[in-house]
């Protein structure tokens, strides 16, 4: 009889882990991999390569969503870096696993529903002028 408890509840553990895995995720897509030109086409984006390095590969893509800038890197860390300095800067970032996106906060937000990650936003240290 313990033997068949044991099992039932490892059972529903597992099953409740596949469901965890497998679930909903807020309404978006997992976070897509693959290379840069894989990623545009899922995005809907026929890529306009800028930077083609083995650490880095950048490209400018428009849709009628509007226009972004994506980019692969050979690792995560790398990826990581990267993000850290340009956040200084302001703007929205979505952000895969070896990817990032930029763009307007509106194109970002609309590219997720096609690649997941998550969208991360910069801070800008820049003071607005009013007047001359």
């Amino acid at each position: 009889m313990r033997k068949q408890a044991a099992a039932a509840a490892s059972a529903l553990v597992l099953t409740l882990a596949l469901a965890a895995a497998c679930g909903d995720h807020g309404g978006h897509p997992r976070t897509a991999t693959g290379t840069l030109e894989q990623l545009a086409a899922k995005a809907g984006c026929e890529p306009d390569i800028q930077t083609d390095a083995t650490e880095l590969r950048q490209a400018d893509c428009a849709t009628d969503g509007g226009r972004y800038v994506l980019m692969t890197f050979a690792t995560d860390r790398g990826r990581r870096e990267w993000l850290n300095g340009a956040k200084d800067y302001g703007g929205a970032y979505l952000v895969g696993g070896t990817w990032v996106a930029v763009g307007d906060r509106t194109v970002v937000t609309a590219l997720r529903g096609r690649l997941g990650g998550t969208v991360e936003t910069g801070t800008s240290h820049h003071r607005e002028r009013h007047g001359s």
